[in-house]
């Protein structure tokens, strides 16, 4: 049988298969009339527990157009509005993110997490060059909610609002850098501290200057106090114009940035470079980590946020987060949070966890954004890699901090607003797929996301069946009508419609298996909560296989993907104790264990099944 073949004969059966994603669209998602959680319960809820939705504001749904401009003008270079750019602002902002909460419910989102919405620099970038702030990482006013986006009084609404619905709000944050505000004189490449050391001005053989200081490893108020000359690398000046841009006002001071020009991403320069660049704030300084302490637990106090996702956590030296991050929990405990979630980025393309764990060790973050998962689903769902890239992965939650129980709060995530989205890397590593294959391969690692270990985040659009063109602005697709043709060309998954229509349907394909996974994920506590055993795995494509136990409840579940174009069957080792199977999910279980310590599985191409074992 070709591989043509058995897809096509897998995706025109699958309607008679359970819970399999094609089946989808015949039946609503499932609904509850159960009573809202009240706040105290929402903030009771463990990180694993939560299905996250991540969404950039700009792009989601326009709710007021009278802040489109931010209140700058009808010039694009001055207000960063255009529709037509991928790189500028289109028009969505908070009121529309609270006024789609309900399409949001309804696929099984928990918790949103947004892209920063504090005050940004509108635009940025040589002439012909320029793009916007639309994304929120261009901070200059880290008190303020930006312009285009609405205001705080607005922000406290929406919070309010998910609230009510038993939904947590993760707040985007930045504490690496800043705008691009401060310019050098001499030019932008990086400069080390050993050619440029703080002591003499422009290099070994100028002027001494900054007598007494000790460096940035001695880390206290006396000696930063003798660093008063910033000219040791490069002599920085912020522009009359721009003389007061920032708040709060501290960071419109030269003395707390590095000053040493732009990061190459590599070596002493990936801590103390500017971010293609962004003001790179000077980290060491028990000034700043101070100053950083006291903008972000104002928001904690508040508005009563949920967590914060970091953003450039590994560009930022490791003594900052063992004093930040305890601090904001601290604050959070304060204001009756108990479980704050806070997660660093710390961006890899490599399947293995180590170089990610490191920051749980060394640098205290409780969580990190799971990198290597998204890679690793990559690898088999996408690219039909082998099996046994996914038990090399979750051999590695050991190596986090607090091990594999720790490991479950990880945020999972398939493709994002940065590399792309896992259609789009999946076109790439796979030449010439078809739209069904393509569909099929989706689903399956939506399925993946939803019920392996770690706290699942669905990246807005990809409910839609959105396949961009690449990473960065090209993965960052309107949800409302878009007015971009770079974006409106895409051939979709799914569906029928473009981005030149809105994408809130709530019967696509791919929308409906959220929900229904949601549901089950949260109906199942193996499926939350739930150590992993490995069960089925080759260093070849086919079966890959997990059992997950939760030690309160007591419930089992064996979970089965099959990532070929081909039906497989296999037998999968359980525990001996399993005596009855119930399908939870996808392909039909078995009714009954045939053997002690064995369940024989059937999956279709591309499927799966979700088993509870009894």
């Amino acid at each position: 049988m070709t591989t043509r073949t058995a897809l096509a004969m897998s995706l025109a059966g699958a309607a008679l298969l359970p819970g399999c994603a094609p089946a989808l669209a015949q039946s609503a998602p499932a609904t509850t009339s159960a009573p809202m959680p009240t706040l105290e319960q929402v903030r009771e809820r463990l990180a694993e527990d939560e299905v996250v939705y991540f969404v950039l504001p700009d792009r989601f749904d326009n709710g007021d157009p009278a802040n489109d401009d931010g209140g700058y003008g009808a010039d694009r270079l001055v207000s960063g509005y255009d529709p037509t750019h991928k790189g500028f602002y289109h028009g969505g902002d908070l009121a529309g993110l609270t006024a789609r909460l309900d399409y949001l419910q309804g696929m099984g989102i928990t918790a949103i997490w947004f892209a920063p919405i504090f005050a940004n620099k509108p635009v940025q970038g040589p002439a012909g060059d320029e793009s916007a702030g639309y994304h929120g990482y261009w901070v200059t006013d880290f008190t303020r909610i930006d312009p285009h986006f609405g205001t705080n009084e607005e922000f406290r609404t929406f919070v309010n609002a998910a609230h009510a619905r038993g939904m947590k709000v993760y707040m985007d944050i930045i504490t690496n850098h800043t705008a691009d505000v401060i310019k050098y004189r001499e030019g932008f490449s990086y400069r080390s501290k050993g050619d440029y050391p703080y002591s003499t001005r422009g290099g070994p053989d100028g002027a001494a200057i900054n007598e007494g200081f000790m460096g940035d490893e001695v880390r206290t108020e006396e000696n930063f106090a003798r660093l008063t000359d910033m000219t040791y690398a490069y002599t920085p000046y912020v522009p009359e114009a721009e003389r007061d841009v920032k708040v709060p006002a501290w960071l419109n001071d030269p003395r707390y940035y590095h000053n040493r020009g732009d990061t190459t991403f590599s070596g002493e320069s990936a801590r103390l470079g500017d971010f293609v660049g962004l003001d790179d704030l000077y980290t060491e300084q028990p000034f700043v980590v101070r100053g950083m302490i006291d903008i972000y637990a104002q928001w904690i106090e508040d508005f009563g946020i949920d967590g914060f996702r970091i953003d450039t956590a590994r560009h930022v030296n490791p003594g900052f987060w063992r004093e930040f991050v305890p601090a904001m929990l601290a604050t959070a405990h304060a204001r009756g949070i108990p479980n704050f979630l806070i997660f660093g980025e710390v961006y890899a393309e490599d399947p293995m966890a180590g170089y990610i764990a490191e920051y749980t060790r060394r640098d205290g973050f409780p969580a990190v954004l799971d990198f290597a998962f998204q890679q690793a689903v990559l690898r088999y769902a996408g690219a039909g890699g082998d099996a046994s890239i996914m038990t090399r992965l979750f051999d590695g939650d050991v190596l986090y901090e607090g091990g594999e129980a720790a490991a479950l709060k990880l945020p999972t995530f398939l493709g994002n607003h940065d590399m792309g989205r896992f259609t789009t890397m999946t076109k790439q590593r796979v030449p010439g797929i078809s739209q069904e294959e393509l569909l099929a391969r989706t689903q399956l690692a939506h399925a993946m996301l939803m019920t392996l270990r770690g706290n699942p985040v669905v990246y807005s659009g990809d409910e839609q069946g959105f396949v961009g063109d690449g990473n960065d602005q090209a993965a960052r697709e309107d949800m409302f009508p878009s007015r971009v043709a770079s974006y409106n060309d895409n051939d979709l998954i799914g569906t029928d419609a473009t981005t030149a229509t809105d994408n809130f349907d709530r019967s696509h394909p791919l929308y409906r298996l959220i929900a229904q996974l949601s549901a089950v994920r949260q109906a199942n506590p193996a499926l939350r909560r739930g150590l992993q055993t490995m069960r089925q795995w080759d260093d070849a494509p086919g079966i890959f296989a997990v059992t997950r136990h939760d030690p309160e409840s007591g419930q089992r579940v064996l979970l089965a993907f099959n990532n070929t174009a081909e039906p497989l069957s296999g037998n999968v080792a359980v525990d001996y104790a399993a005596r009855d199977v119930t399908t939870l999910a996808g392909a039909a279980c078995p009714a009954t264990v045939a053997v002690p310590g064995s369940v024989a599985v059937n999956l279709p191409a591309f499927g799966w099944a979700v088993c509870e074992l009894k």
